[in-house]
């Protein structure tokens, strides 16, 4: 199940963060902030026990929005659920009259970029050594919500 998240899932969220992201993880007060924060949309998908499997986040203001982050917990990858809270952002987006969002991915994330592109998002440049402290550099992503394409339902939608 979907729901939008709230301060209550501040510590699943935060042991899901750290235990996929390790070094990389934001601090715990970043993820509580990012939770709370003005303009922000965060949503966890959730077992029939209530277990946080995964999450993602975006901060939406005018007519842009930027995918924050994304985790999907390692027992429910590649069953579409990072597909799943991607499209429910980009859902929340398009309510609030978003035209364009935007993300960074790593660029030695082959899976992660493919997923975006299948959604309509588009490679616009490289943000070098973004990702500490490994220092790989980020591809920066921009879909215009015009050609966003719905999981599963692109031709459907498009006819």
């Amino acid at each position: 199940m979907l729901r939008s998240a709230t301060l209550d899932d501040l510590d699943a969220v935060w042991s899901l963060e750290t235990s996929v992201f390790g070094a990389e993880a934001w601090s715990r007060s970043m993820m509580r902030e990012e939770l709370v924060g003005d303009h922000r949309d965060y949503r966890v998908l959730v077992d029939a026990r209530g277990r946080v499997l995964g999450y993602a986040g975006m901060l939406a203001l005018g007519a842009e929005a930027d995918i924050q982050t994304i985790a999907v917990h390692p027992d429910a990858r590649g069953t579409g659920q990072g597909r799943r809270l991607i499209d429910a952002l980009l859902d929340g987006a398009e309510a609030r009259g978003v035209n364009e969002v935007f993300l960074e991915v790593r660029a030695d994330n082959p899976v992660a970029q493919k997923l975006y592109e299948s959604l309509g998002f588009e490679g616009i440049g490289t943000r070098p050594r973004y990702y500490q402290p490994e220092g790989v550099d980020a591809i920066v992503m921009r879909l215009a919500m015009g050609g966003r394409t719905r999981s599963g339902r692109a031709m459907e939608d498009q006819a």
